[in-house]
């Protein structure tokens, strides 16, 4: 039944929302001293997800501004491409140590402009810290010239080459404030390239204190660029200057950005919307499935690309996992602390609230059941809304096929794998997915028919995205382009093939006609497939 009692459905820590002493004035004003404006720039101030207090107040940057930016960028990255591929990574390798060392500030900064909790904000400081170390480990590898096969075996020497792009430009979200910003940097600057990016405004502070971090481990003047303001002001300027777009955000601005870049011809990554599916098989690990449920929907506050909002479990396991995850939902800690007790934090904007109030509406007024949650605490802070739980969500109710992007999952009964995978492919995104089961094999069957470009057997997202070695990105509308890995690295640069070819080739030498040269050709083709030669 729907749920209607005033008694809140989830419990909470208490509410200690005041500013950590590490945000102070001076730190603030001096990370915003970093954005790419005029001095006579309009400002732009934010306000603190918890409590809605102001925040930060930034310069506004204007296009001429963005220009300028691209500008400084490219006479500066011609000097730090020049820079052997070892010497930046020893850069990448300080900026780890300093990212380590100054958690603190970072912390408290993301919770403070985004709302998470502190447990999801360390996160963050360790995959901006794994990023840092495994492209300065692997980078001077990939870069590096490459003998390729030769077009004529022993007479064609052929070396593949790797150019930055030049200056990457890149939009950053404002739900994973340093991982969204500061790792798709690393890779680019690890490549070569300058950049220069925008932030989302309400989370600029920790875009800036990584930039920040960077400069102090050694990163060259003017090579990483900082710009806030709307996309409607600058995203046109961004485009113009970019030799490479990455972008993270919405799938509608994403079907622009390649749009843009196609008429620009250049390259593109997106990173974009998820409708992101667990399966639930009948051989799991209730218990174990149930916990990695609550891990897979409410991180962050459900603010996560790779997060799941809808569950699809077998019919024979339903009632004890809906029992177990109701369980383990309700008990969850919601509140605004600058420490490790809460377990939800806030969601980020007022937008937000609304959307997820709105999904959750609609879909009860249509009638869906909420098992847990769905319902916003004020008591706690303005944006703060409970983890939700909803059965019998049905195509004509919004957030069926919609992303909600906040604290909210769906679950359907299954009656087999079949109808699973059926059902779990019935979107139009296909960005991560989750499968829970006993028999490994058969999880890795069923993760292989999924269409999403991550899939993770036994838990909920962490594993696929933390295997930094391994490519991660999106099919179908949740985007184009791979971070991690070679991918990630490589799309930065510019491929160049260099043959020397010795003085014999495809032509025959002086004397020989051609029809004594192509019999002789066609034999020597002939040999090379036998001895295995491709």
């Amino acid at each position: 039944m729907t749920i209607t009692t005033d008694t809140p459905t989830t419990a909470t820590v208490g509410v200690d929302a005041a500013l950590p002493a590490s945000l102070t004035p001076a730190l603030l004003r001096r990370l915003a001293g970093r954005v790419t404006a005029t001095t006579d720039a309009d400002r732009s101030v934010t306000t603190a997800p918890y409590t809605g207090e102001p925040l930060g107040d930034f310069p506004v940057s204007t296009p001429d501004a963005v220009d300028s930016a691209f500008d400084r960028a490219r006479r500066a990255q011609a000097g730090w491409a020049a820079t052997p591929a070892a010497e930046r990574a020893k850069i990448l390798l300080r900026f780890h140590d300093l990212v380590l060392k100054n958690q603190d500030t970072g912390l408290d900064l993301m919770q403070a402009e985004n709302g998470k909790t502190r447990r999801d904000a360390f996160l963050e400081i360790a995959d901006a810290a794994i990023a840092a170390r495994y492209y300065a480990r692997t980078g001077p590898k990939l870069l590096a010239p490459e003998r390729r096969r030769g077009a004529l075996p022993f007479l064609t020497h052929t070396t593949q080459l790797h150019h930055p792009k030049g200056v990457v430009a890149i939009i950053s979200p404002w739900n994973y404030p340093l991982s969204m910003a500061a790792t798709d940097a690393i890779t680019a600057l690890m490549a070569g390239n300058a950049v220069v990016q925008k932030p989302d405004t309400q989370t600029a502070l920790t875009a800036l204190w990584a930039m920040d971090l960077m400069y102090q481990a050694g990163l060259p003047k003017d090579v990483w660029q900082m710009v806030i303001g709307r996309g409607s002001s600058i995203g046109d300027a961004l485009m113009q200057g970019a030799d490479y777009m990455m972008f993270t955000g919405s799938t509608a601005t994403g079907r622009q950005i390649a749009r843009d870049a196609g008429e620009r011809l250049i390259g593109a990554s997106l990173e974009l919307g998820g409708k992101n599916a667990m399966l639930v098989l009948d051989d799991a690990d209730i218990d174990r499935a149930a916990a990695g449920a609550v891990a897979a929907a409410f991180p962050s506050a459900g603010q996560l690309c790779v997060s799941i909002e809808r569950m699809y479990v077998a019919e024979s396991v339903r009632d004890e996992f809906v029992a177990k995850f109701v369980e383990r939902t309700r008990a969850l800690n919601v509140g605004a602390a600058f420490d490790y007790r809460p377990e939800v934090g806030s969601l980020t904007t007022a937008k937000q609230l609304r959307t997820v109030t709105a999904h959750v509406e609609d879909a009860v007024s249509k009638g869906a059941t909420v098992l847990a949650g769905g319902r916003a605490r004020p008591d706690i802070g303005p944006l703060f809304y409970e983890p939700t739980i909803l059965t019998g969500v049905t195509p004509e109710m919004t957030l069926y096929a919609h992303e909600t992007f906040g604290p909210v999952v769906s679950i359907y009964p299954v009656a087999d794998d079949e109808e699973a995978v059926r059902r779990a492919n019935d979107t139009v995104y296909g960005l991560n997915s989750s499968v829970w089961g006993s028999d490994t094999k058969r999880a890795r069957e069923v993760a292989a028919r999924l269409h999403s470009g991550t899939v993770n057997i036994n838990d909920a997202f962490a594993a696929a995205w933390g295997s930094i070695d391994s490519p991660m990105g999106g099919m179908g509308d949740s985007g184009l382009g791979r971070r991690h890995g070679v991918d990630g690295l490589l799309k930065y640069t510019e491929a160049q093939t260099i043959a020397h070819q010795a003085r014999l080739n495809f032509y025959p030498p002086a004397g020989i006609p051609w029809r004594f040269w192509a019999p002789a050709l066609t034999a020597g083709l002939s040999a090379w497939k036998r001895f295995g030669a491709r």
